[in-house]
């Protein structure tokens, strides 16, 4: 058993949902150590969008108390964007319902509206919603939480039990199918193109007749095109044939598109689960075990949410 100091809480997972809640904890006097089998740079959390708004988690009525939560915080990241990597930024989201919407987001949004038809041939809404450029935020997340006193190490963890903190927050994402075990875990196959961008400065999340996705997140210089939902796919390789469809997609949203230099291409897993698991148990010895997992492809949306919710739990 790897033994730890008195007091100290070890974090396992470096994506967004580990490092935000170990930013959480160290910046309430906690010891905090992040321990993260790939840099911030190989999680999946550096290939999200990464837009503010739920997608594929549950149960809803907890999603959306994080939610927004998240959304209290991304707003005032967002008065320094070039630091946080937080921008509140317009856009449309296809195919949304402005009941739903509002039932969702209470009075948080009061500019959701139907969008018009210059703005979206179809059924709309019109929002202002933060965008986060995770290329820049998970950096900015591993320097919060170095400035607040706590430390991050490369290591693989391959039985949590033999972490011998007194408090282990297990935050690992899709690895908590073989790390629990919970084979409930399953991945979600997203696929993006990066691109150039044309001087596009608002989104688009649609989904067409056929069920496909497409959508695109303007980050200054870079457009962030996706994208693909392939359940239970574990491939991290690039498919060519899926980025020519995506970018195909994309530009019959917007034409200016098609033209666009491509930059590179992403792939990620979203740990998708029945249910977000956020919850405490107690290991031999009277040691400490929070999971904060399975979100899904909101694991922007509710990070801070879920994060303070975690570090109550482990500290209760």
């Amino acid at each position: 058993m790897d033994s730890e100091p008195s007091g100290e809480v070890v974090v396992v997972g470096g994506g967004v949902i580990g490092l935000t809640t170990a930013v959480v904890l160290a910046e309430r006097g906690r010891r905090v150590r992040v321990w993260t089998r790939d840099p911030v740079e190989r999680t999946t959390s550096w290939v999200a969008g990464a837009l503010w708004w739920p997608y594929r988690i549950e149960p809803v009525a907890s999603a959306r108390a994080w939610a927004l939560r998240s959304l209290e915080v991304y707003e005032a990241l967002a008065a320094d964007p070039e630091r946080t990597g937080v921008r509140v930024v317009e856009g449309v989201l296809g195919e949304a319902d402005l009941d739903k919407a509002r039932a969702w987001a209470g009075e948080r949004l009061p500019g959701l509206r139907a969008a018009t038809a210059e703005e979206y041939a179809g059924a709309g809404l019109w929002a202002r919603l933060p965008l986060v450029d995770m290329a820049a935020h998970l950096p900015w997340l591993r320097r919060r939480l170095l400035d607040a006193g706590g430390t991050i190490e490369t290591r693989t963890v391959s039985d949590l039990g033999s972490v011998g903190a007194p408090v282990v927050v297990n935050c690992t994402g899709l690895g908590a199918r073989e790390l629990v075990p919970d084979v409930s875990v399953e991945p979600v196959r997203g696929q993006l193109v990066v691109v150039a961008n044309p001087g596009i400065r608002t989104w688009v999340v649609s989904t067409g007749a056929d069920g496909e996705m497409a959508y695109f997140f303007p980050h200054t210089d870079r457009l962030l095109l996706g994208g693909t939902a392939e359940d239970g796919v574990w491939s991290t390789e690039p498919d060519p044939a899926v980025a020519e469809a995506i970018v195909r997609r994309c530009a019959a949203l917007r034409p200016e598109i098609a033209g666009a230099r491509v930059l590179g291409h992403r792939v990620g897993l979203r740990p998708a689960r029945d249910a977000v698991r956020l919850e405490r148990e107690t290991l031999p010895g009277g040691r400490v075990l929070v999971h904060n997992y399975g979100h899904g492809g909101a694991g922007v949306t509710v990070a801070w949410g879920c994060a303070e919710e975690a570090a109550t739990l482990a500290s209760s």
